[in-house]
């Protein structure tokens, strides 16, 4: 497997946002296994750089090449069908997340329901008591 250089351009791809994932994600969004990656990156068809995490090793893919890849390999309704399938896994995860967020401010605010009556029965009470309350009697 050839691994290229990190090369300073600003217009090859791996510097910005999105445009590389990991070989993993790459197994993951479209489908591939990581032999038919190992394959492609050997013949030339895909580039990559190995990167390190805690002393895990992982490949950088260049997204674009991984769906330029996937597409000639399957064709273009397969790449739109994972692309469909992926977008729609992302979707449902937020609505969870979203879903539990609400729940845990609902709980809180069935929390603070009670202390609220407890608050204006206070601020009742003591503005009768108040002769320089406002619309107190004096």
């Amino acid at each position: 497997m050839t691994v290229e250089k990190h090369r300073c351009d600003p217009d090859d791809g791996w510097g910005r946002k999105g445009a590389t994932l990991s070989d993993k994600s790459a197994c993951e969004e479209f489908g591939l296994t990581r032999e038919g990656i190992f394959r492609a990156v050997k013949a030339g068809e895909l580039q990559c750089r190995v990167a390190s995490m805690h002393g895990n090793p992982w490949l950088r893919l260049l997204r674009r090449e991984v769906e330029a890849f996937v597409e000639k390999k399957h064709g273009g309704r397969s790449l739109e069908a994972r692309r469909t399938q992926t977008e729609l896994a992302r979707i449902d995860r937020e609505l969870r997340r979203l879903r539990k967020q609400v729940a845990a401010l609902e709980a809180r605010k069935a929390g603070l329901l009670p202390a609220r009556h407890l608050v204006r029965a206070i601020g009742r009470r003591s503005r009768r008591h108040d002769p320089n309350a406002k619309g107190g009697s004096a």
